[in-house]
C-alpha cells in the first residue's frame, strides 16, 4: 500500500493520536500539565467553521485526545465556540486545583460547539472556566485557542498538519526570559559578566 492510500486509511482518531503524541513529546506535557483543545467539527468534515458541527466527529476526536491524555496524565480543557465567549470544559477538580473563576452554562452543538458538548458529557463533574493559561494547545479547525494559552506560546508544526480536511495548529509555552546581557538561563552557564546587588 502507497503512503498516500494508508494515510486515507486512518482514522479521525488514529489522526488525532499522531498529532498529540507528536505535541506531547515537544512540550513535556505530563501529570499536572494542562492542554487546551480547539475543535471546529465542520472543518474536520471539509465544511466552513460554524456550518455543521457534528457530534459523531466530536466523539472521535475525543477518544483520540483521550487515549493520549490516559497514557501521559495531563488535564485537557475543551474551548467552546463564540456564542459560550470560548468558555472552557474542563473537570472540577481542575477549576479547583488551578483556582478559576467558574462560569455557567452547558454546551450544546449550537451554543457551545459539537466537541465542547461531547466534551462535558464525558466528564465525571463537568465544569466551565471563562479562562485558563494551558501548557499546550491543539486547535482543529483553526478556532483561535490562543487566549487560553500561558505566555510564551511557540509554534509546534507536527508531521500531519491537518486532521479530516480541518487545518491543525499547535502550540507549547516556556517561561519567559528575564533579564538582559548578563542573564543566564542554564545551571551551567552561571559565570556571568559584571555584579549585582
Amino acid at each position: 500500500m502507497e503512503h498516500g492510500a494508508e494515510v486515507r486509511d486512518m482514522s479521525l482518531k488514529e489522526q488525532t493520536v499522531q498529532v498529540l503524541r507528536e505535541l506531547a513529546e515537544a512540550a513535556g506535557l505530563r501529570s499536572g500539565k494542562v492542554l487546551v483543545v480547539g475543535t471546529s467539527t465542520s472543518e474536520a468534515a471539509g465544511r466552513r467553521i460554524g456550518t455543521s458541527g457534528a457530534l459523531d466527529i466530536a466523539e472521535q476526536l475525543l477518544q483520540g485526545i483521550q487515549e493520549v491524555q490516559q497514557e501521559l496524565g495531563f488535564d485537557t480543557v475543551y474551548q467552546c465556540c463564540e456564542h459560550l465567549n470560548r468558555a472552557l470544559v474542563m473537570e472540577r477538580k481542575v477549576l479547583e486545583r488551578l483556582s478559576l473563576n467558574e462560569v455557567a452554562a452547558i454546551p450544546v452543538p449550537k451554543a457551545g460547539g459539537s466537541m465542547a458538548a461531547a466534551a462535558y458529557r464525558s466528564f465525571r463533574q463537568p465544569c466551565l472556566a471563562e479562562h485558563v493559561a494551558a501548557d499546550a494547545g491543539l486547535d482543529i479547525g483553526e478556532t483561535l485557542i490562543g487566549m487560553h494559552l500561558k505566555h510564551v506560546a511557540v509554534p509546534f508544526r507536527p508531521s500531519r498538519r491537518s486532521i479530516g480536511e480541518a487545518r491543525v495548529t499547535a502550540a507549547f509555552t516556556r517561561p519567559k526570559l528575564i533579564g538582559g546581557e548578563r542573564a543566564v538561563y542554564r545551571l551551567e552557564n552561571e559565570s556571568g559578566a559584571g555584579f549585582c546587588d
